[in-house]
């Protein structure tokens, strides 16, 4: 789960200890999640206008992401988030993959990102006219979308299925070291 989350401005003018202490209990339940679910934080401040942090969730039981987000908006900082955005996904092996090895992409058994220190988030819905395409011809295509994201080891995916269970059809994710490498494979 990508939850995206503003920072209440009246946040920023309270007093300094009360802001330390809130900071210092934010970030004990960021560093506690409940057993087998993983947390990875970013920051946004001044990158985007409705949100200053990006909180990724992996995990394999819905429960687990439900306690989590509970105990996050319950600290004294929790009181002054808004989540702007949500996005669900479960992890899955792609259709179009066939024997293909792909770097544990959808695999059950690779859940945990690669600590890559940017993240780009992208939900999106395929339109009708691509599930028009015969299945052979839709392989095709993801084979060569496949081979070209291949080309930048540096920039990692991960795939979250969301028919279903979210808005969105999918939503992606990619690690990279720098914006630069993700912005050269898109």
């Amino acid at each position: 789960k990508y939850t995206f989350l503003r920072l209440d401005p009246a946040w920023r003018r309270r007093a300094p200890a009360e802001r330390e202490a809130g900071k210092r209990r934010l970030v004990e339940v960021l560093e506690s999640p409940p057993e087998g679910l993983l947390v990875r934080t970013y920051s946004l401040t001044g990158l985007k206008a409705n949100a200053e942090i990006l909180v990724w969730t992996i995990g394999p039981r819905l429960e687990a992401l439900q306690e989590f987000h509970a105990r996050l908006f319950g600290t004294p900082l929790g009181g002054y988030l808004e989540t702007t955005y949500a996005y669900l996904g479960m992890a899955r092996r792609s259709e179009y993959l066939g024997d293909h090895a792909h770097g544990g992409e959808g695999s059950s058994s690779r859940r945990r990102p690669f600590d890559r220190p940017y993240l780009f988030v992208y939900p999106f819905v395929k339109k009708r006219e691509w599930y028009g395409l015969p299945f052979e011809e839709r392989r095709r295509i993801m084979g060569e979308h496949f081979r070209i994201g291949h080309q930048y080891p540096n920039v990692q995916i991960h795939t979250g299925y969301s028919f279903g269970i979210d808005d969105m059809e999918f939503v992606l994710a990619f690690e990279t070291d720098a914006p630069a490498e993700f912005l050269d494979l898109v």
